[in-house]
């Protein structure tokens, strides 16, 4: 069987332990040398680079976040074993782990190693499709020629050069689709390669959850566990009319891949249809000054999305989902695109206004739609707001500054409810 040493990249035959350099960390597959389509994601991203800015901070639990009524945005895997979790509120964090360093976001720094990332990938193939700042996929068909080694060896390479250059670790999902390597990304962290082939793909993931597919979230789980569908075991007794009769678009979705059929390609220039940021809080909430907070978060992030883009939008979401899992969405379309956190928090506090509070809440989420260039965005005078044009100036200076000296030079009173 087909085997390749992680550490010195030696190809053999299969074994404990690779014969070159004696390391055991070693991944063997009987389609090693075949498969093509992978997914990285980095290990803890925020927290790592944040351990390898400061070494003092690498053997403690470091959660990333911000004040006690704020929530966790990501924690180290010390902290992860405490059972911290991402968007779980800070003073539930704390109780599980008090020893725990908070660190507040640096994304400026978070971005400058996802770039570094970026420019490696790069060097592997041209089909990089970025999900995120840590995580991407990528499709090496082809690359053998060029680089005189499988993908497998590559994708090892480029793990390998992220530890040894940038101090960073991820993980290396390896399949023959999408879907798969996601799924696979994720069955061995940290610093993990595992792989699924197509001769097993049906019997790897029959027993599986259903809660493996991506973009099923606890409306869609209840739903299907309403009909009885819990593994991919119980989508592969459904008929495929009937799943799509009773699910819709996303029936037939289901019935593919429940048999790991996923067509889907790795597209580097993906057209973005819509900016968005959501949390799933650890416990409901319906304070209103917590959900305010977390609403001008959840905005000021989008508009940050939309500005590095340079995109605007017209169409501002709410969503939210109470307890029972009811979900609520409003959206409304504006007369000029906007890309300013202030117009997008004013338009969606606006939105949750006409809801009114009849939480608790276990999920709050802002979105863009309708994107197009930014060049015209946030021109027009508001004849009703006449204060608008100076919060937009105001806005302007403050990413200035942010720019300049960082994330946190500037922060508004709401960002620390």
């Amino acid at each position: 069987m087909p085997a390749l040493c992680r550490d010195c990249l030696t190809g053999f035959d299969a074994g404990p332990r690779c014969p070159v350099c004696r390391s055991p960390r070693v991944v063997a597959h009987a389609e090693l040398r075949d498969l093509s389509i992978a997914h990285m994601d980095c290990d803890a991203f925020y927290a790592s680079v944040e351990k390898r800015d400061n070494p003092e901070l690498a053997d403690k639990p470091v959660i990333i976040g911000g004040g006690r009524r704020g929530v966790v945005s990501t924690a180290c895997y010390i902290a992860r074993i405490r059972g911290v979790r991402s968007a779980m509120p800070m003073f539930q964090a704390l109780k599980l782990c008090p020893d725990a360093v908070i660190v507040k976001p640096r994304m400026q720094a978070y971005a400058e190693a996802s770039r570094a990332i970026r420019a490696m990938m790069e060097e592997l193939t041209p089909a990089i499709e970025p999900l995120s700042l840590d995580e991407a996929f990528l499709d090496l068909s082809g690359t053998e020629r060029l680089h005189g080694a499988p993908p497998a060896t590559m994708l090892a390479r480029l793990v390998r050069r992220m530890r040894d250059e940038l101090g960073l670790t991820g993980s290396i999902g390896l399949s023959h689709n999408k879907f798969l390597a996601k799924i696979a990304s994720d069955l061995d962290k940290p610093h993990g390669f595992s792989v699924i082939g197509r001769a097993e793909t049906e019997a790897f993931l029959r027993p599986k959850p259903i809660r493996l597919i991506w973009g099923v979230g606890a409306a869609g789980q209840a739903a299907l566990d309403k009909a009885g569908i819990r593994t991919f075991e119980d989508l592969w007794r459904w008929d495929r009319r009937d799943l799509a009769a009773r699910f819709g678009s996303m029936g037939d979705r289901l019935w593919h891949l429940a048999r790991g059929i996923d067509n889907r390609r790795v597209s580097r220039d993906a057209p973005m249809k819509s900016i968005s940021n959501e949390t799933t809080f650890h416990e409901d909430t319906g304070d209103p000054d917590l959900l305010d907070g977390h609403l001008w978060r959840m905005c000021e992030k989008v508009a940050d999305r939309a500005k590095a883009k340079g995109l605007a939008g017209r169409t501002v979401t709410l969503k939210l989902k109470r307890a029972d899992f009811t979900l609520l969405s409003r959206r409304t379309t504006l007369r000029d695109p906007t890309q300013t956190a202030d117009t997008l928090y004013r338009t969606a506090r606006g939105l949750f206004d006409q809801v009114g509070n009849k939480g608790p809440y276990r999920l709050l989420g802002a979105g863009l739609s309708d994107l197009c260039s930014a060049a015209d965005a946030d021109r027009s005078a508001d004849l009703l707001d006449p204060g608008a044009a100076k919060r937009r100036a105001a806005e302007a200076a403050t990413d200035r500054i942010r720019g300049r000296f960082g994330p946190d030079a500037i922060l508004k009173g709401r960002a620390l409810r």
